[in-house]
């Protein structure tokens, strides 16, 4: 049985489409999900960077204390068979709480690190589905500034597999935009 992680990028909790995308990648992979609502997480601050850029060995219990959930979102990722990451597109970009999962999940020595040829991804190579809602900006439009983000993260930290499913056109008719996602899903 495959692991899916499930990043719920949404802002609207059960009204969200791309949760109701998301939801239905998952069922056509199936396979044991775990599901993390980014809107949970607190965003990186100055302390945070500090401990991050703090080497283990050195870091204070309070260090180490802030580094707890950026620790436990890294070991799903690297853990995990598959992901699903749900976003909606908010003024032409990905959410806040998504960010802040981005944030989280980049840190030097433990998803990437510097080398004297460029950055290297330290995550294992997996297959990356982004459930992508808009009420009117297409993925991969020029308007699109969500999908280009995501996938240059996950490149980043060494994820390239990946493959948007998009509800595009929710303010002319979510139906219809969801039946849309759907006809992409069948071809999973």
């Amino acid at each position: 049985m495959s692991k899916i992680l499930y990043i719920n990028g949404s802002i609207k909790g059960d009204m969200s489409v791309s949760k109701k995308v998301a939801q239905k990648i998952a069922a056509k992979l199936g396979g044991d999900v775990t599901e993390r609502d980014a809107s949970a997480l607190t965003p990186i601050d100055g302390a945070w960077l500090g401990a991050a850029y703090t080497p283990a060995e050195n870091r204070t219990a309070e260090q180490n204390a802030a580094l707890a959930t950026s620790d436990a979102l890294i070991a799903e990722l690297k853990s995990a068979d598959a992901v699903i990451i749900g976003t909606g597109v908010y003024n032409f970009g990905i959410t806040g709480p998504l960010k802040t999962w981005f944030d989280l999940i980049c840190r030097v020595g433990e998803t990437f690190r510097y080398t004297e040829a460029g950055p290297e991804g330290l995550v294992p190579a997996k297959k990356v589905y982004v459930a992508y809602a808009s009420g009117g900006v297409p993925a991969g439009s020029s308007y699109d500034l969500a999908t280009p983000y995501i996938r240059q993260v996950l490149g980043f930290v060494g994820v390239t597999d990946v493959t948007v499913i998009a509800a595009e056109g929710v303010a002319m008719g979510e139906e219809a935009a969801l039946a849309r996602a759907d006809e992409q899903i069948a071809r999973l």
